[in-house]
């Protein structure tokens, strides 16, 4: 833990100072970034007919997984989300500070990885508005996307939190636009349900097609958990998270649900299955060209701004969710000290945004898009999703149900139908051809994962004797939270 402070100036401390709009602004401009409008192509690619049911399989995994949310976020409203969850529920003394740490050392990467892929997939939107023939033009896009937002967080949390509500409102508009546009002017049918009834539907729900396809829908709903990382800046947190939560889970599917649909019942999947076997797939601009075919060219150009401005609010959510963790584990004592520092007069966790942004321009400069999501996902699942999972199930066996602010219902199926179908997206993750000195391979993002495990394993039993800490000192004994509250 860190030392308290012997100087008599005041330290500067995280402010609650975020309500249930704010909260649920941050968790819904999360969740709408790119990710919809560059992933809707790709499931309709893969499902043909059936593409809706995809999106339905997202919502509710991530419906399940809100409640796993819900309950730790309500009972433990700390900066970080995942890392004090990971550490309470697994031992802060043993095998929780493992947990953390893994937990901490993926986020350096995969948090990263997040801005990135929104800061890719800004730059392939905006070459519908500019042309970028040449390799390096959209990596200058994404690269300046990410410096920009930098600056804009760099700031105090209550700005922050009227400047999220402000993107949330464009967010919001857009979406209604594009629904709207496919209510008034649909010419082609959509099946809400499977194509063949209900017969059909287990085999379509285990077909290898869905499981590719669940992977972009689940990318395209993350974020609903955001507001647990702000934990320490949510007023009435044990109130205000689990409600933001499902407010932004079922907001968004419905979005989501009503946006397939209408883009669906203008351009058929038949021809965005066609554009993608051809050359000059115009697929990746499907939602300008959506816009263009109902309104001309100049409503495609103010669409793919709107576009543009939903998917930069999005990063600006991550960026400054995501910049807390690190911080929540060096003020714990559990991660470089320097991450734990506060801007002195705006009171925000300055040198971590700094090195996450900075690290997330190397890789908006470096990777392609579908490798980012599916590195992404691969990434978070074992340590993050998984492991917060039977890490809850190991705080209510410990500790009861008693003091909960938030309980969920029909425990413990919810949890252990989380932890399955996390399993089975981890195992589904397509790999990928990738190229390197004249020779090809197949890149398989589950080996990765669990090399990154593998040198986090490392990093942490390298601090962990540097600092002589268990497992380097077994006879040190596991002292329970509330005693050292207490």
């Amino acid at each position: 833990m860190t030392q308290p402070s012997t100087d008599s100036t005041p330290q500067p401390q995280l402010r609650r100072n975020l309500g249930l709009v704010q909260a649920t602004a941050l968790n819904m401009i999360d969740m709408v970034g790119i990710g919809p409008f560059v992933t809707l192509p790709l499931v309709m690619g893969l499902m043909g007919p059936n593409f809706l049911l995809a999106w339905l399989v997202g919502a509710a995994l991530a419906s399940v997984d809100g409640l796993i949310w819900s309950e730790l976020g309500a009972a433990y409203p700390e900066a970080g989300g995942s890392y004090k969850f990971l550490k309470l529920a697994y031992g802060e003394q043993k095998w929780g500070r493992y947990m953390s740490f893994l937990y901490v050392w993926q986020t350096l990467i995969q948090s990263p990885l997040v801005l990135a892929s929104g800061a890719i997939g800004f730059a392939q939107y905006f070459g519908y508005l500019v042309p970028l023939p040449e390799w390096w033009q959209p990596k200058l896009v994404a690269g300046t996307v990410v410096l920009l937002l930098i600056v804009l967080l760099y700031r105090r949390i209550e700005d922050i939190g009227k400047l999220g509500v402000a993107l949330w409102v464009g967010v919001l508009g857009l979406m209604g636009w594009l629904i709207v546009g496919g209510v008034t002017h649909a010419n082609h049918h959509v099946d809400i349900f499977p194509t063949g009834g209900l017969p059909v539907l287990p085999g379509l729900l285990l077909s290898v097609a869905m499981g590719q396809a669940a992977v972009k829908t689940i990318y395209s709903y993350l974020g609903y958990y955001n507001v647990c990382h702000l934990g320490a800046e949510i007023r009435e947190p044990q109130r205000v998270i689990p409600r933001s939560i499902f407010l932004s889970i079922l907001g968004i599917a419905a979005l989501y649900l009503l946006l397939n649909w209408s883009v669906g019942t203008v351009i058929p999947w038949q021809e965005v299955q066609a554009w993608q076997a051809g050359a000059g797939d115009k697929s990746q601009f499907i939602v300008s060209v959506f816009v263009e075919r109902l309104y001309g060219p100049a409503a495609a150009t103010v669409a793919t701004g709107l576009v543009l401005l939903v998917a930069f609010a999005s990063l600006f959510a991550v960026l400054l969710g995501y910049s807390r963790i690190p911080y929540a584990a060096a003020a714990d004592g559990e991660f470089l000290p320097i991450f734990g520092k506060l801007h002195p007069t705006k009171d925000f966790p300055y040198v971590s945004l700094l090195l996450l942004g900075g690290v997330g321009f190397v890789f908006s400069l470096l990777f392609r898009l579908g490798e980012v999501i599916s590195a992404i996902l691969a990434m978070r699942i074992l340590v993050q999703f998984v492991g917060q999972a039977v890490g809850l199930m190991l705080l209510r066996r410990r500790r009861g149900t008693a003091g909960l602010p938030f309980r969920m219902p029909l425990y413990p199926l919810p949890v252990v139908l989380a932890i399955g179908v996390w399993l089975a997206v981890f195992w589904g993750i397509a790999p990928v051809e990738v190229e390197w000195g004249g020779r090809h391979f197949r890149l398989y993002f589950q080996l990765a994962a669990l090399g990154m495990m593998a040198l986090g394993t490392v990093a942490f039993l390298l601090w962990s004797r540097q600092r002589r800490q268990w497992p380097f000192l077994p006879g040190q004994q596991e002292i329970p939270a509330e005693a050292k509250r207490g």
